[in-house]
């Protein structure tokens, strides 16, 4: 991963950006993380307080012992990058990214942690830029994943949703960034026009899943997966929105 401008189109400066480190840091935590097969890393780096230990589950270790703030922030940063940790490591993940040219999938997004298809779509998961691409009849639709981490995909009453580690996911509850507008279908005649689509849910809907949202984050936090910053932040967001 020498090809700087590469990372930056690939979410690692997004990553870097959002944790107030850079590139060189993010990508010694990288390697660490991939030697650790993504649920520990040694590290030793000027950034990261020097030499420390993170593993899976919230324990961090910092040479700066008392910076709660440098371990909060090692932790995070840990803790992102271990969830988008493909298979095989980002080792694999690099040299994929070379035969990614001409594929389906836009090039810039790099390559992908997981592909298939199911039922005519065609879909391809991309950890650092948090995007998932799908590719239908009308043609390469691009999602913002947001804080899902795709690790698979499901079918339940012939629609296809993808999972992740906090539960299903609709490509109706994720934000699309780019693609083609879905068709028009005509309504039958005599029936009452249907709702349009994307309304606004119910008070009593949306707030039922934001309280949902929050019992899946707790959960996340009671694993180690979110640090406790993280989680009241995410929390608070959420109950903003009641």
């Amino acid at each position: 991963m020498n090809d700087e401008g590469a990372e930056k189109r690939s979410g690692l400066q997004g990553i870097a950006d959002r944790h107030g480190v850079s590139l060189d840091a993010v990508r010694h935590l990288m390697r660490a993380l991939e030697a650790g097969h993504g649920t520990m890393a040694q590290f030793d780096h000027p950034e990261l307080g020097g030499m420390g230990q993170w593993f899976a589950g919230g324990m961090v270790m910092v040479g700066r012992m008392f910076d709660d703030e440098l371990k909060a922030r090692v932790a995070a940063l840990c803790a992102e990058l271990a969830l988008s940790l493909p298979p095989g490591g980002w080792s694999a993940f690099t040299a994929a990214s070379t035969a990614s040219a001409g594929s389906w999938w836009p090039n810039d997004l790099g390559a992908p942690s997981i592909t298939g298809s199911q039922d005519g779509l065609r879909y391809a998961y991309f950890p650092l830029a948090r995007r998932l691409a799908v590719a239908s009849r009308d043609g390469i639709s691009l999602y913002d994943t947001g804080e899902h981490a795709i690790s698979g995909v499901s079918q339940a009453n012939g629609l296809v949703r993808f999972t992740s580690e906090l539960g299903a996911v609709d490509l109706a509850d994720l934000r699309r960034v780019d693609g083609p507008e879905p068709e028009a279908r005509p309504e039958p005649e005599g029936t009452e026009p249907s709702p349009a689509e994307g309304a606004d849910p119910s008070p009593a809907e949306g707030a039922s899943e934001i309280l949902r949202t929050i019992e899946a984050l707790a959960e996340l936090h009671r694993k180690g997966v979110l640090t406790e910053a993280e989680f009241t932040g995410k929390k608070s967001d959420l109950l903003s929105r009641l």
